[in-house]
């Protein structure tokens, strides 16, 4: 986990003051230096936040190749570099890590080289010789990267504050912020400031002004799987053993071990020297603390089980906000927040945890309600999910469409202008027929990227690297590729060739048995009805007198009653919260 930061344009080192003062604001990033330096022409200022994790007595940031004079700045990690440099023939000196790899991969190949990196990387790269400014983003979005245009200049950094105090960037309700959580595609809630989309190449010419984005990877053109489950199952199986493990750092690390399927899995592939996990005494219903010690025990790791209280959150989450920039739906953020700290206070740099197998593999409930219907969901011993299922319960008892069935199951508002049913729609039409791999893309464009980004901004919070091994290319690729009764078997039982390749690799019964779902949700819902309800009423009037008439409908949401797994009133506190935190103008 790094941070980087630049500005490019004809006069860029006028700016360089500018551009010094935006790595400054984002050295929690990078504890072991901020550095900035100016291109050999004079047309590129690009500052870094360095967090030494391959080799601590590497060379920080940024990196000028001499011969070329290309600077590059990189957040991330590259874990296949050294299997790249030695087929390449690119020399690698001690004190050298995976940025000096892509720095002379892209002297020599240009963008290119993208392709051959397995890991998850941000990065900017200036070439003075064609007077051009890269920007690339790996490719499911680990690592985020924000830019915007300005008088002929264009700006970037890894958080989207660190560009609202490069100028004025007037708030935004984007209407996916009332009805999903968060802000859908590359939108942010500024104006004029852009999310590098995953997998997406960015050049900027200095001379003309001109940009242009590219795709370099994406999994619809992969072709299905061919084999037979039990050849399956043998691949699936390899690729865990081969790629998980190489995500490992070479010095103690955390992994954030719910006692569910995919963390216990990694647990096992990885052997952490620590495990975390969160447990909310009196909830018993969200507790699996006992698996969690079960898997600690068995791999020899120390178990730190963390116990936040409701005076914990309204403590938190001022400083969850600035974290995260703006409000993001995910159900563990609090407990998320609470692991990432205590791990910090052990002096560990990195933590790994389970994103990736419920997207690809049909691992949440939303998946087996549209593969199989409500009805036998609810026959599967799912009565627990009845108010999910009662979306898609017809009154005439007709099904819905698989568009419509997907969207009534991620909507949490109204989808006014209808842009939810655009995205869903796209996404069935570029899977090609398949609704599994229709429903894994329509994730990865909606409820992924609040997802994926609350990792890293939570850790990067507290200088920590948020590792995701099963995201390594391969698995991700070979995941989609499968049938989807390889995924998916019966309704109350989603990820079936990981459970038996858990329950292969000899994991307790319990972990690859279990047929519920519940990560690191926390009661936090519950406790805005309950204890800490005075307080957030107080909180979400008080944002409510000065807000926008965009954001009156998400923070008056939250005064109306609710469910105790319902997150309005949560997600109107994080609005009003966010909304308090901005010194900016509101846009109209």
């Amino acid at each position: 986990m790094c941070g980087i930061a630049g500005l490019a344009g004809a006069d860029a080192a006028r700016h360089q003051t500018t551009v010094a003062a935006m790595g400054i604001a984002q050295r929690h990033r990078g504890p072991d230096g901020t550095r900035h330096l100016i291109s050999a022409d004079g047309q590129a200022v690009l500052s870094m936040n360095t967090l030494l994790i391959v080799d601590p007595a590497a060379r920080p940031g940024p990196y000028e190749d001499p011969a070329s004079g290309i600077v590059l700045i990189f957040n991330g990690e590259i874990y296949n570099y050294r299997q790249v440099a030695a087929a390449w023939g690119i020399p690698l000196e001690p004190g050298e890590s995976d940025a000096h790899l892509v720095l002379r991969a892209w002297a020599k190949l240009g963008p290119g080289c993208l392709g051959a990196l397995d890991g998850m990387f941000a990065l900017a790269a200036y070439d003075p010789r064609e007077g051009q400014l890269f920007l690339a983003r790996d490719r499911l979005g680990e690592k985020p990267l924000y830019w915007r245009l300005d008088g002929g200049r264009l700006a970037f950094a890894s958080e989207v504050t660190t560009l609202t105090g490069y100028g004025t960037a007037p708030l935004v309700v984007r209407p996916e912020m009332l009805s999903i959580e968060t802000p859908a595609g590359v939108d942010t809630p500024f104006q004029g400031i852009q999310l590098l989309a995953p997998a997406t190449l960015l050049a900027f010419d200095v001379a003309t002004g001109s940009l242009a984005q590219q795709t370099w990877w994406a999994l619809e053109g992969l072709e299905p799987w061919q084999g037979d489950y039990k050849t399956a199952l043998a691949r699936f199986s390899t690729l865990l053993a081969d790629r998980v493990p190489l995500r490992a750092p070479g010095t103690d690390f955390a992994l954030l071990l719910s006692g569910g399927l995919d963390s216990a899995m990694l647990a096992y592939l990885m052997r952490p020297q620590v495990c975390v996990t969160v447990r909310y005494p009196g909830q018993d219903r969200l507790d699996e603390s006992a698996t969690a010690a079960v898997v600690a025990r068995d791999i020899g790791a120390e178990l730190a089980v963390i116990e936040p209280t409701a005076q914990d959150f309204a403590a938190a989450l001022p400083d969850i906000m600035h974290a995260l920039d703006y409000p993001m739906g995910n159900a563990s953020t609090f407990s998320e927040h609470m692991a990432y700290r205590a791990i910090a206070e052990r002096g560990i740099q990195v933590v790994a945890g389970g994103l990736g197998p419920d997207e690809f593999l049909m691992g949440y409930v939303r998946h087996a309600l549209v593969l199989f219907g409500p009805e036998a969901v609810l026959g599967a011993g799912m009565e627990s999910y009845r108010p999910l299922a009662s979306k898609l319960l017809h009154p005439v008892g007709e099904p819905l469409e698989s568009a419509e069935a997907i969207v009534r199951l991620i909507l949490r508002g109204q989808d006014s202008d209808g842009r939810l049913h655009e995205v869903v729609a796209d996404a069935l039409a570029r899977a090609g027929g398949d609704l599994a791999r229709g429903l894994t893309l329509a994730d990865l464009a909606t409820a992924w990227r609040p997802l994926v980004m609350t990792g890293d901004k939570l850790a990067s919070a507290f200088a920590l690297e948020r590792r995701s091994p099963f995201l390594a290319r391969d698995l991700v690729e070979f995941c989609y590729r499968l049938p989807v009764e390889h995924k998916i078997g019966e309704p109350a039982a989603g990820k079936r060739i990981l459970r038996d390749a858990a329950k292969a690799l000899g994991l307790p019964r319990e972990v690859w048995d279990s047929r519920d779902k519940l990560g690191f949700a926390s009661p936090v819902p519950s406790w805005l009805s309950g204890p800490l309800e005075p307080w957030a009423t107080a909180q979400i009037s008080s944002a409510l007198d000065q807000a926008p008439r965009s954001l009156r409908p998400l923070l008056a949401g939250g005064l109306k009653p609710g469910g105790r797994f319902d997150r309005t009133r949560m997600q109107s506190l994080m609005a009003a919260a966010w909304f308090n935190d901005q010194p900016v103008e509101t846009a109209a």
